[in-house]
Protein backbone atom coordinates (compact mmCIF):
# COMPACT_ATOMS: atom_id res chain seq x y z
CA UNK A 1 0.00 0.00 0.00
CA UNK A 2 2.85 2.45 0.11
CA UNK A 3 2.83 4.77 -2.57
CA UNK A 4 6.25 7.09 -3.63
CA UNK A 5 5.83 9.79 -5.67
CA UNK A 6 8.42 12.13 -7.55
CA UNK A 7 8.14 15.57 -8.95
CA UNK A 8 10.07 18.45 -11.06
CA UNK A 9 11.25 16.92 -14.19
CA UNK A 10 11.26 19.21 -16.92
CA UNK A 11 12.58 19.91 -20.65
CA UNK A 12 15.56 22.74 -19.51
CA UNK A 13 19.21 23.80 -21.13
CA UNK A 14 22.24 22.98 -20.42
CA UNK A 15 23.80 25.17 -17.68
CA UNK A 16 20.28 25.58 -16.37
CA UNK A 17 19.33 24.12 -12.64
CA UNK A 18 15.95 21.90 -11.35
CA UNK A 19 14.93 20.34 -8.13
CA UNK A 20 13.12 17.33 -7.74
CA UNK A 21 10.75 16.07 -5.26
CA UNK A 22 9.79 12.62 -3.61
CA UNK A 23 6.78 11.59 -1.30
CA UNK A 24 6.02 8.65 0.23
CA UNK A 25 2.79 7.37 2.14
CA UNK A 26 2.49 5.29 5.19
CA UNK A 27 5.28 3.47 6.18
CA UNK A 28 7.19 4.28 3.29
CA UNK A 29 10.55 5.94 4.44
CA UNK A 30 12.27 7.97 0.83
CA UNK A 31 16.20 7.39 0.85
CA UNK A 32 17.32 7.63 -2.60
CA UNK A 33 17.23 8.51 -6.17
CA UNK A 34 18.10 6.31 -8.78
CA UNK A 35 18.27 7.50 -12.83
CA UNK A 36 17.66 5.33 -16.02
CA UNK A 37 18.08 6.73 -19.72
CA UNK A 38 16.98 4.20 -22.82
CA UNK A 39 19.56 1.57 -23.71
CA UNK A 40 21.33 1.60 -19.91
CA UNK A 41 20.93 0.08 -16.91
CA UNK A 42 19.76 1.72 -13.74
CA UNK A 43 22.39 3.79 -11.80
CA UNK A 44 22.50 5.69 -8.29
CA UNK A 45 22.58 8.56 -7.94
CA UNK A 46 22.29 9.82 -4.33
CA UNK A 47 21.42 8.47 -0.92
CA UNK A 48 20.47 10.72 1.89
CA UNK A 49 20.44 8.91 5.73
CA UNK A 50 17.66 9.16 8.25
CA UNK A 51 18.25 12.18 9.76
CA UNK A 52 19.47 14.38 6.91
CA UNK A 53 22.80 14.26 7.84
CA UNK A 54 24.72 11.67 6.14
CA UNK A 55 25.04 11.79 1.86
CA UNK A 56 26.67 9.61 -0.29
CA UNK A 57 26.99 10.61 -4.19
CA UNK A 58 27.84 8.60 -7.02
CA UNK A 59 30.99 10.15 -8.77
CA UNK A 60 29.41 12.13 -11.71
CA UNK A 61 26.80 13.86 -9.22
CA UNK A 62 29.29 14.90 -6.71
CA UNK A 63 29.80 18.85 -6.94
CA UNK A 64 27.33 19.27 -8.86
CA UNK A 65 24.03 17.86 -7.18
CA UNK A 66 22.59 17.93 -3.12
CA UNK A 67 20.36 15.83 -1.82
CA UNK A 68 18.50 16.37 1.45
CA UNK A 69 15.47 15.88 3.59
CA UNK A 70 12.38 17.18 4.98
CA UNK A 71 11.63 14.50 8.11
CA UNK A 72 8.45 16.64 9.36
CA UNK A 73 7.11 15.89 5.40
CA UNK A 74 8.88 12.39 4.80
CA UNK A 75 10.05 13.79 1.75
CA UNK A 76 13.71 13.90 0.12
CA UNK A 77 15.09 16.35 -2.77
CA UNK A 78 17.50 16.01 -5.36
CA UNK A 79 18.65 19.82 -6.11
CA UNK A 80 20.88 19.71 -10.16
CA UNK A 81 22.66 22.78 -10.71
CA UNK A 82 24.44 23.31 -14.21
CA UNK A 83 22.44 20.35 -16.22
CA UNK A 84 24.28 18.78 -18.92
CA UNK A 85 22.77 17.01 -22.17
CA UNK A 86 24.26 13.45 -20.21
CA UNK A 87 21.91 14.22 -17.24
CA UNK A 88 19.01 13.37 -19.53
CA UNK A 89 16.97 10.24 -18.23
CA UNK A 90 14.16 8.89 -15.57
CA UNK A 91 14.99 9.97 -12.07
CA UNK A 92 13.21 7.70 -9.78
CA UNK A 93 13.02 7.83 -6.17
CA UNK A 94 13.41 4.58 -3.91
CA UNK A 95 12.07 3.67 -0.46
CA UNK A 96 12.87 1.41 2.46
CA UNK A 97 16.27 0.18 2.39
CA UNK A 98 16.75 -2.97 3.54
CA UNK A 99 20.82 -3.12 4.09
CA UNK A 100 23.69 -1.36 4.18
CA UNK A 101 24.03 -1.59 0.31
CA UNK A 102 22.50 1.95 -0.65
CA UNK A 103 23.99 2.23 -4.15
CA UNK A 104 21.94 -1.16 -5.37
CA UNK A 105 18.11 -1.05 -6.46
CA UNK A 106 17.77 -4.20 -5.36
CA UNK A 107 17.88 -3.21 -1.59
CA UNK A 108 15.07 -1.07 -1.52
CA UNK A 109 11.62 -2.29 -1.48
CA UNK A 110 9.12 0.31 -2.86
CA UNK A 111 9.70 2.96 -6.08
CA UNK A 112 7.68 5.77 -7.70
CA UNK A 113 7.08 5.77 -11.29
CA UNK A 114 9.47 8.22 -11.91
CA UNK A 115 10.40 12.00 -13.20
CA UNK A 116 11.63 12.50 -16.87
CA UNK A 117 14.48 15.36 -16.94
CA UNK A 118 15.62 16.13 -20.44
CA UNK A 119 18.95 18.38 -21.15
CA UNK A 120 19.07 20.11 -24.33
CA UNK A 121 22.51 21.05 -25.87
Amino acid sequence: QVQVTESGGELVQAGESLILSCAASGNGRPMAWFRQSPGKEREFVAVVGPTGRQKYYAEFAEGRFTVSRDHARNEIFLQMLNLKPEDTALYSCAANLRNQEYNRPESYDFWGPGTQVTVSS
